[in-house]
């Protein structure tokens, strides 16, 4: 078993801001400590200090033990990387250097087969061996039939960009539980997942012997994994960390408690401080017509100064202040008919009408269907020309094959979170510049405007970075900002809580409640679940259905706390 330290750590980011302030915190072994924090508050920056990716400026980072890593990208990877290419970049230090030298032998051996190079490949052969390749191909065997129901050897070409993003977490989670390593970092391990999935992490978190530091909004995983957590916190000067050494069922009495404090401790603070200052003005003016004074006055002005040099108490952190508000408008009474409606390959042909004002979640396992069919309507559904989608943002937006109907309601313009924020259109510009041209019938507001929506979205420090830097948290904050500038009256959310911290996710939650029309959510949130009145299902047999209550499991029905 190993553990990490992060000892007094600071980062500062290259346009000179502080971002990490004398970071402090210990993951024990066999601990199962849970990061959070604001969106962009630097939690996979940590991750990657941990890592040893980014080398600390200031303090220093130990860590006991091999590292099983799963970063942030996996869920949505959408190059030419193999299932096998996949397995082997979380694999152990070791395994990874034979293999690429394994690889770089086997092309040599395609160039020509004279005895050096026969040596040399034999050579690779064996150290590749020696690393516990062999035994590492044996687990990625076991981690492709428990997440993609095959063998390693029948799915080892496939590319990964073929496999949901549920699968692909699942297939490193897998790989990274069953490998060597006795110390995982994990960011992000439930998006992606659905609730069997989510459900089935939860288990393998809590019954696995190694130490394990993860970052996770997801309150339900919360509230279920982790022995203790870590929060950044945001502060002016830096961020830095508070640990709470326990669950996440007494988390929030313990923050409200910590902030309490701080502020009593803060107030006691000023008082002596305004009893010092007066002390010190009262003898300055005896001394001035009494010089038995003089000394006095000396001594207030030494027990002032070093009162001072103390420096108060710690600030109470600043707390997020989002302030989401999504409008809507009147549309016809039917937002949605769907009429023998099949996407092709993935369900049976279903009718669904969908009224005005309705909030529907749609549940489903992965690889269901659920985003396709957001995808269809986010395109103005079977007849795309006489919806009110604008013609250059149906060619963005791909084809989804089906036969049936699936028509939008009078008036209705729907906006589509995409759960991957691929927004291909927004590459190497930033928040302002898109803010300020527009885009499609998305009219553009001045820079002042455009500065004060993203500070109501917690994004005004972020305004000149481009979209495509930005955190999976803030990418996600600034598509609901977009859909709030957009004049939708159709919310179409493709898991739009899988990204965003606690508080961000809560204030979706309330600026949905206000929304003035129609919303189809796909989600896997159970906590998120809870707002919506109808819920859809498709199922994992091809069966489309309207439960009355969120079914998580086929045949199982989960009711709300």
């Amino acid at each position: 078993m190993g553990y990490v330290d992060v000892n007094q750590v600071s980062h500062t980011l290259p346009d000179g801001r502080v971002l990490l302030d004398e970071v402090s915190f210990r993951v024990g072994e066999g601990s199962k400590t849970a990061l959070v924090g604001a969106n962009g508050a630097g939690k996979s920056t940590l991750l990657r200090l941990v890592r040893g990716e980014v080398a600390p400026q200031a303090g220093a980072v130990t860590v006991d033990g091999e590292l099983g890593v799963m970063p942030q990208f996996v869920g949505h990877v959408r190059d030419a990387t193999t299932v096998h290419e996949l397995l082997v970049s979380v694999s152990p230090t070791s395994v990874r250097r034979a293999h690429a030298d394994l690889e770089r032998a086997e092309e040599a051996m395609m160039v020509s087969e004279d005895e050096k190079t026969q040596m040399r490949y034999a050579e690779a052969i064996a150290r590749y061996g020696d690393a516990g390749g062999y035994e590492a191909e044996v687990v990625w065997d076991q981690c492709c039939v428990a997440a993609l129901g095959v063998p390693y050897t029948e799915c080892r070409w496939r590319e990964v960009r073929t496999l949901s993003g549920g699968e692909q977490k699942r297939l490193v989670i897998e790989a990274l539980l069953r490998g060597p390593a006795p110390v995982l970092l994990l960011d992000e391990p439930d998006n992606y997942l659905d609730v069997p999935g989510k459900r089935w992490l939860e288990e393998a978190l809590r019954t696995s012997p190694k130490t394990v530091l993860f970052v996770s909004h997801d309150r339900e995983l919360l509230s279920r994994v982790p022995d203790r957590i870590v929060t950044v916190e945001l502060g002016a000067a830096g961020n830095s960390v508070w640990v709470h050494g326990g669950s996440f069922e007494t988390y929030h009495e313990a923050r409200r408690e910590r902030f309490a404090r701080l502020e009593e401790l803060r107030r006691r603070w000023d008082e002596e401080h305004g009893k010092l200052k007066a002390l010190v003005s009262m003898y300055k003016q005896k001394a001035a017509y009494n010089s038995d004074m003089a000394s006095r006055y000396q001594s207030a002005q030494t027990r002032l100064r070093r009162f001072e040099e103390a420096g108060p108490p710690q600030q109470q952190p600043r707390e997020q202040n989002l302030r989401m508000r999504l409008r809507g408008g009147r549309t016809g009474k039917r937002a949605l008919v769907c009429e023998g409606l099949e996407l092709t390959g993935l369900m049976r042909p279903f009718d669904l009408e969908v009224w005005y004002g309705d909030r529907v979640a749609v549940l489903g396992s992965n690889g269901s269907g659920k985003s396709h069919f957001l995808r269809l309507l986010a395109g103005g559904g079977d007849d795309p020309e006489s919806s009110l989608v604008p013609e250059e943002e149906r060619e963005r937006i791909e084809s989804v094959a089906h036969s049936g109907r699936a028509r939008l309601g009078a008036r209705v313009r729907p906006g589509w979170f995409a759960q991957t924020h691929e927004h291909p259109e927004f590459a190497g510009r930033t928040l302002l510049e898109i803010l300020h041209n527009g885009e499609g019938t998305r009219s553009g507001v001045p820079r002042e405007e455009a500065g004060r929506a993203l500070d109501r979205y917690e994004l005004a420090l972020s305004a000149d970075q481009t979209f495509d830097t930005l955190s999976g948290g803030q990418q996600a904050r600034f598509q609901v900002l977009l859909l709030e500038l957009s004049g939708t009256t159709m919310l179409l959310l493709d898991e739009p809580t899988d990204n965003l911290d606690v508080v961000s996710a809560e204030a979706l939650e309330s600026a949905l409640e206000l929304y003035q029309g129609t919303i189809l959510s796909v989600t896997h949130d159970r906590w998120f679940a809870r707002g919506f009145d109808r819920f859809v299902v498709f199922g994992a047999d091809g069966r489309v259905y309207e439960a009355a209550e969120p079914v998580w499991d086929e045949g199982r029905v989960e009711r709300a706390r």
